[in-house]
């Protein structure tokens, strides 16, 4: 039976009340509570429905588009499609994707996106941390001191010198994964003052942010469950969704910084993350972003006000990308550093400044420039190998876009705890699907992983029907960890048994790359730990894209809490996939055979560091052996 949209669906999605909504009435009530008084307190483990290739009918994309809220915004037949999939698995958990089914379909822009080394992406961050006026909520995975806590610390600490010339108070959350004993009995643990604070968080004392009311807290479901959505919201007037955890590494990453109603979705989210008791509550728990956000005078307490007229608070930046590059190299601005913080008021003088640490110093080449950028935010002493960028084509990492709004859904996922691969149909890998069975001719994917079980059908199916699928993966990307039971492989295997499916014909549809940075002619394995790539982004028939923190690999499908834009706009995709090919030398230099999709030099040899393919249980010896190299390596088990 083909899987449809309930007339329970349709009612939770066009109800009016959301966790939100029932926290602007009290703001008192944990979102916990507000959760089990709309939605039952379900929470059932998500399981497949019977048919994964049924296909939904004229009818079923009608109602399906009724159970969003696009203001002016006209999704097409492509996102509904995927939109329709994705609102299936709310008969099973109406929370499934973390966010109110009202606020799952909505809209919204996005003013700005980044596509660079990790602190890169914390440097906006900062800057947006700064300029808050009443709230701020931070999720993220890992958190371990580095420039990227740094940078944060020091803009809390700049956020209360502003608050208190003010003569206010600015309300603080931070959440992020930390698995311990405590959580087998609740999953939500507060971090006191002592601890977050102490060596191993670093964040700044109270007495160093006297005009900040800051709570901090971590998140894990046991065993697997781990919180790996990153997102911020400010105000609840912009939100951030980033590839990145906070710690220093060699990642490339990404970043959107979205405004307008999406936000309130955003504000959703980070409400149920939360789930206990927020003491003091946001400030902004009766100032939806479709009403202005902070600062709007109308009290009304729902999220959907008759007026549709959402305020973006950010100034667009018109220029274009050389103009950008050509003014950044003759500013030679300071960087916004720890340590030494340089923050800036407009997101005009956010891209000049970053994009100067891009720029040719003294007699400098500009590759010479972008290898010294790469090695200080990896902390590595990598040696250029890639060819001097074109005119046009220098590595431009924060890309501004027109504030246009287009519609765009939620795809998220919850955290799921048990050690067994069942908790699979929910919103974000019925999104991931639904766009692979839907597109009409394209396939463009990066990930660090992609190894899931469910890609290999749904991959081979696209292709044999004439789709060109083309995915960019990391040579090395925590092999150790994909090796073990339960995982689905290294990338190198699950290529191998993806081209094993196909025909050579077939196979002339499908293009494996493999990382190469910007700076490089060549993948670098990541045991070097000198370039990598965590961008998660996958973009359908070149104008549905979905990006976030979510992985192609077992534990994103099947475990990590994780969260997700899917975008209707051939403008915003273009300029990532733009931006995704300026930024790296994936495209050049890092295709991998049409035989088997394995890289290999001129002479046929594989990468230095390689993993020949192998099965278990051979790779279980290994995948072992590595962990505990792994574990010792951060300091014992």
């Amino acid at each position: 039976m083909k899987p449809q949209i309930t007339p329970t669906v349709v009612q939770l999605c066009q109800a009016e009340d959301t966790v939100s909504s029932e926290l602007a009435k009290n703001p008192f009530l944990t979102p916990e509570e507000a959760s089990k008084k709309l939605y039952d307190g379900r929470e059932t483990t998500g399981k497949p429905h019977d048919d994964q290739l049924g296909l939904a009918s004229d009818e079923d994309l009608k109602l399906a588009a009724s159970c969003g809220r696009w203001g002016s915004t006209q999704p097409g037949e492509l996102f509904l499609r995927a939109y329709h999939d994705v609102l299936t698995c709310l008969e099973v958990d109406p929370l499934a994707g973390m966010v109110s089914p009202p606020l799952i379909g909505t809209y919204g822009s996005i003013p700005l996106s980044v596509i660079a080394p990790l602190v890169d992406i914390v440097r906006h961050m900062s800057n947006v941390i700064v300029r808050a006026q009443k709230e701020v909520f931070f999720a993220t995975c890992s958190w371990s001191p580095s420039d990227a806590t740094h940078l944060v610390s020091d803009a809390l600490k700049e956020l209360s010198k502003r608050a208190g010339v003010r003569g206010e108070k600015v309300v603080v959350k931070i959440i992020y994964d930390k698995a311990s004993a405590a959580q087998f009995i609740h999953s939500h643990q507060t971090i006191k003052p002592d601890v977050y604070s102490g060596e191993k968080i670093q964040l700044p004392k109270p007495e160093e942010v006297p005009h900040l009311d800051m709570e901090v807290a971590s998140l894990h479901k046991p065993l697997l469950g781990t919180l790996h959505a990153k997102f911020l919201v400010v105000d609840r007037k912009i939100g951030i969704i980033e590839s990145n955890n906070m710690e220093d590494n060699a990642n490339m990453e990404m970043m959107t910084h979205l405004e307008g109603p999406v936000v309130d979705s955003l504000y959703d989210c980070a409400l149920i993350t939360w789930n206990d008791v927020l003491n003091p509550p946001l400030p902004t728990h009766n100032s939806p972003a479709r009403q202005g956000g902070l600062g709007s005078s109308n009290a009304a307490n729902s999220v959907f006000p008759p007026t549709d007229q959402p305020q973006y608070p950010t100034a667009l930046d018109t220029r274009g990308q050389q103009e950008i590059v050509d003014e950044a190299t003759a500013a030679q601005l300071p960087a916004n550093n720890p340590g030494d913080p340089h923050y800036d008021d407009t997101l005009v003088a956010e891209i000049t400044r970053i994009q100067s640490m891009y720029s040719p110093k003294g007699d400098e080449s500009r590759v010479a420039a972008i290898n010294r950028h790469l090695n200080d935010t990896s902390k590595s002493k990598a040696t250029h190998t890639g060819p001097e960028p074109a005119t046009g084509d220098e590595f431009t990492p924060y890309i501004a876009h027109a504030t246009e709004s287009f519609p765009i859904a939620m795809v998220s996922r919850k955290p799921f705890g048990p050690p067994r691969n069942s908790d699979d149909y929910v919103p974000q890998n019925e999104a991931f699907l639904s766009l692979i069975r839907n597109a009409r001719s394209s396939i463009f994917i990066q990930t660090p992983d992609l190894n899931a079980p469910p890609l290999i059908p749904a991959m081979t199916a696209a292709i044999k029907r004439g789709v060109e699928i083309t995915y960019y993966v990391c040579l090395g990307y925590n092999d150790a960890g994909e090796m073990m039971p339960g995982q689905g492989g290294t990338n190198e295997t699950f290529a191998s048994k993806l081209c094993e499916q196909l025909s050579e014909s077939e196979r002339t549809r499908l293009n494996i790359h493999w990382y190469t940075a910007k700076d490089q002619s060549k993948p670098i394995h990541h045991q070097f730990k000198q370039r990598a790539c965590h961008v998660k982004l996958l973009i359908a028939d070149g104008h549905v894209g979905v990006q976030g923190s979510g992985n192609q690999d077992t534990q994103s499908w099947y475990h990590s809490q994780e969260i997700n834009v899917m975008i209707d706009s051939e403008a915003t995709c273009r300029k990532w996939r733009e931006g995704i090919d300026r930024n790296q030398n994936t495209l050049k230099y890092g295709k991998g055979s049409q035989e088997d999709g394995i890289w290999r030099d001129e002479n046929g040899n594989i990468a230095e560091g390689s993993t020949p393919k192998s099965n278990p249980p051979m790779s279980w010896v290994k995948g072992a052996v590595g962990m505990a190299k792994k574990l010792q390596e951060k300091g014992g088990f």
